[in-house]
């Protein structure tokens, strides 16, 4: 079985990141944007990052171009914006392709074991995997890193 941890992908600085590291933590993937009208998500998902860190929670942000071109930027662009415009301290990858051709395999593996399976719709869909790296929940684009159903799922998925 597939699971988070047996994917590596290159890091928004130009460093491999081999997503077994997060072993044993609760992870948010995230696929970003930065001129998407969720962009202002970025600031509640830091705020999850930190308030929950403590417990062995992380984000992972995905930065794609795949809606609207609504992620233009080089990976230096976007981790300057990131930083500058909401402080980001979480996880970045580089810009990954998450929806059609030339789709990374991480993302094959999570809209394939995700519940409902089938393509991402838009910029900042979420899953929620757990410490076991297995994928135990899927949320809309709509749905805000403040809202109840997301952070329920979350402190679940913690224990």
């Amino acid at each position: 079985m597939t699971t988070l941890h047996d994917f590596k992908l290159p890091g928004i600085d130009g460093t491999e990141r081999d997503l077994a590291d997060l072993r044993g933590k609760t992870v948010l993937v995230v696929n970003v944007a930065s001129r998407c009208g969720f962009t202002p998500q970025y600031k509640g998902l830091q705020q999850l990052h930190q308030e929950l860190a403590p417990r062995g929670f992380t984000v992972l942000g995905v930065p794609a171009n795949e809606f609207g071109a609504q992620e233009p930027g080089t990976n230096d662009e976007i981790r300057a914006f990131c930083e500058t415009n909401y402080h980001v301290t979480f996880p970045m990858t580089a810009k990954t392709v998450v929806k059609g051709a030339g789709q990374s395999p991480l993302y094959q593996w999570l809209t394939s074991a995700a519940t409902p399976a089938g393509d991402i719709k838009w910029n900042f869909e979420k899953f929620l995997i757990n410490g076991r790296g297995e994928v135990v929940g899927r949320f809309g684009s709509g749905v805000s890193p403040e809202s109840q159903e997301l952070r329920s799922a979350i402190q679940s998925a913690l224990g």
